[in-house]
C-alpha cells in the first residue's frame, strides 16, 4: 500500500459531513495522476440503505449551505449506491454489500491514499458517550 498523502483543507469541506453521520468507513484517494475527469474519490460505507440515503442528503445540504452545489447526483433514494459529483471530488456513498460487490478500493488501488487520521481523532465513535 502506497504511504497517505497528507489532507488538504479543501477537501475537509466534504469529509466533516460525513463524519458527523458516522459512515461505517471512510477513504479519500487522490487520482489526479490515473484520471482526467475528477482529482479526488471519496468512498463512504453506510451500515444499511436508510444510512446511505442519510449520508447523501446530509452531504448535499451542508455542501449547499457552503454555496456548493453537485454537478449530479445519482442513487439516493435506493440507498445502495449514491453518487454526489462535485467536478473536482465525486463522493461514492455505499451499503456495505454494494462496496464490497463493486470493490471500487480495489479498483482504484494504485491511487495514492488520503491522510484522513485527523478525523479519527475528531469523530471517533469509541471515544464518545452517546
Amino acid at each position: 500500500m502506497k504511504k497517505p498523502i497528507p489532507l488538504q483543507d479543501e477537501l475537509k469541506k466534504f469529509l466533516i459531513p460525513a463524519f458527523e453521520r458516522k459512515a461505517k468507513s471512510i477513504q479519500a484517494i487522490d487520482v489526479k495522476e490515473l484520471t482526467s475527469y475528477t482529482n479526488t474519490l471519496i468512498i463512504i460505507e453506510g451500515n444499511s440503505n436508510r444510512q446511505v440515503t442519510s449520508i447523501a442528503q446530509h452531504l448535499i445540504k451542508s455542501l449547499k449551505n457552503k454555496k456548493i452545489k453537485a454537478i449530479g447526483a445519482e442513487g439516493i433514494k435506493e440507498g445502495e449506491w449514491a453518487l454526489l459529483d462535485y467536478g473536482d471530488v465525486i463522493i461514492h456513498i455505499f451499503e456495505s454489500q454494494a462496496k464490497s460487490f463493486y470493490d471500487l478500493d480495489g479498483f482504484w488501488a494504485d491511487a495514492q491514499p488520503i491522510d484522513l487520521s485527523e478525523f479519527e481523532v475528531s469523530f471517533n465513535p469509541e471515544g464518545s458517550d452517546d
